[in-house]
């Protein structure tokens, strides 16, 4: 499992696209994971046929861990399609023995690590002795230590999840694994920590369903509730919706929030969305609203420069951004994302409605690559499409501010000294107030709401 974010230490199995057999090639996509940021396809960087799939879907892998094996030095061999049959957890019985039978130059490879060295391969040889003195010898480097045999009768798990059985209050050594190599794994401790009711349906979950059925095996955590009329349904956080719930709660209560609203008349920005959606410039681009808010938005950072800065608590420093990634934030089915576009002051109207466009249709599709979530350095959210007035949205991690734009409603407004329909819409711009103080907050605020008021100021202020 390779590291396809920057940091990232786990990805969960969403879809295998190939089975043991099945002849592969350099660059085909051979499954799709889900990290903390988004799924992310994996191809495969060599030629050859599948020997073994060493983990099922639905499965949370550490990254650094072996999930596919691939032979690149000729045809698989005979036993690989036994391997197939069997389940994840116990195909690492006749693996070693398909190893030994191998010639040189068949060694299986993985994805994105290259040709796997045949001195780290487990050998069975004779008897049972081995597989103790191979527990011992990974139980060793799992715990930070060689593999005695004094520690031979400690369960085998590795350091973060041994952390979580401490924080869940769960005794190892009472915990079925259903690793390979006998390894606990992190859904064994969830399981174990979990009401009497669901350890005994839990385990049969992974043995069972991958072998049989496996693309059912991703959405079963979801069917818990087994009765009919239950009164509770329980989802494991994990993936996207764990990582942004960490990220919303750092930021909550790391950077002092201010949040200050404006609302304003923007008929007439509503009056040149329609005239630029019959302009020849325009023609065959995405014109709405939020297209015109976000350069108003770009224009505004660019009178306003220190609204664009990062806090550096490490090197106490403010970081003055003197380039705009604009995020914007989306929601999907896998949680809330915010994708930027990179270098968004640079653009022009028809660019940036481009950019907009394959922005939304990639999040939609749950096409998001980690890299296009990283580097942010303010943030649109648009509540109003949910029909909400406003809200006092929370930071993106590493930014000074975010603007929420609220729903545009017809309303009695004061115009030209008489009250009018008009079209109405409130923004709330949340910053944090290290960097950002009332009056440069207040001014840059302003300043998005006189473009809305009077669009021709995007040219003029431009």
């Amino acid at each position: 499992m390779p590291d396809v974010g920057e940091g990232l230490t786990e990805a969960e199995i969403l879809k295998w696209y190939v089975q043991p057999g099945d002849t592969v090639a350099d660059g085909q996509v051979v499954c799709e994971v889900e990290t903390a940021k988004a799924a992310v396809e994996l191809p495969i960087p060599f030629d050859g046929t599948v020997h073994e799939l060493r983990f099922p879907e639905g499965t949370t892998v550490d990254v650094g861990q072996v999930i596919i094996s691939v032979n690149v030095g000729g045809e698989a061999p005979a036993a690989a399609p036994v391997a197939a049959e069997a389940p994840a957890p116990v195909v690492e019985a006749p693996a070693p023995v398909a190893e030994d039978e191998e010639p040189q130059g068949r060694q299986p490879v993985l994805v994105g690590y290259g040709v796997a060295a045949s001195s780290t391969k487990r050998r069975a040889r004779k008897g049972a002795p081995v597989p103790a003195q191979a527990a011992a010898a990974i139980q060793g480097e799992l715990n930070g230590h060689g593999g005695s045999t004094a520690t031979a009768t400690r369960p085998l798990a590795k350091p973060p999840v041994r952390k979580l059985a401490k924080d869940l209050g769960v005794d190892l050594a009472t915990v079925t694994p259903t690793g390979p190599d006998g390894i606990i794994t992190r859904e064994d401790v969830h399981a174990a920590a979990a009401p009497a009711t669901a350890p005994a349906a839990a385990p049969a979950a992974p043995a069972v369903t991958p072998a049989v059925q496996a693309p059912v095996a991703a959405p079963a955590p979801v069917a818990v509730p087994v009765e009919v009329g239950a009164r509770e349904t329980r989802t494991p956080i994990k993936g996207v919706r764990k990582a942004t719930a960490a990220a919303m709660v750092g930021s909550a209560f790391t950077a002092p929030h201010v949040t200050e609203f404006v609302t304003f008349d923007i008929t007439r920005t509503m009056k040149l969305v329609e005239e630029l959606k019959s302009d020849k410039d325009m023609a065959g681009l995405r014109v709405n609203p939020l297209l015109l808010i976000a350069k108003a938005v770009l224009v505004a950072v660019r009178r306003n420069p220190e609204i664009n800065a990062a806090w550096d608590e490490a090197n106490q420093e403010i970081v003055l951004k003197h380039y705009v990634n604009l995020g914007i934030a989306a929601a999907t089915p896998r949680g809330l994302i915010v994708p930027n576009i990179k270098d968004a002051h640079a653009q022009t109207l028809p660019e940036l409605s481009t950019s907009l466009s394959e922005l939304v249709a990639t999040a939609r599709d749950g096409k998001t690559t980690p890299a296009a979530m990283q580097g942010g350095t303010f943030t649109i959210t648009n509540v109003g499409v949910f029909g909400v007035d406003t809200g006092t949205p929370i930071l993106n991690p590493g930014e000074s501010a975010i603007l929420a734009v609220g729903a545009i409603k017809l309303q009695p407004w004061v115009h030209k000294g008489k009250v009018k329909p008009r079209q109405v819409t409130t923004l709330a711009l949340s910053f944090d107030h290290r960097l950002v103080d009332g009056e440069l907050g207040s001014k840059f605020l302003a300043d998005i709401a006189a473009i809305l008021e009077q669009p021709k100021r995007l040219i003029t202020w431009a």
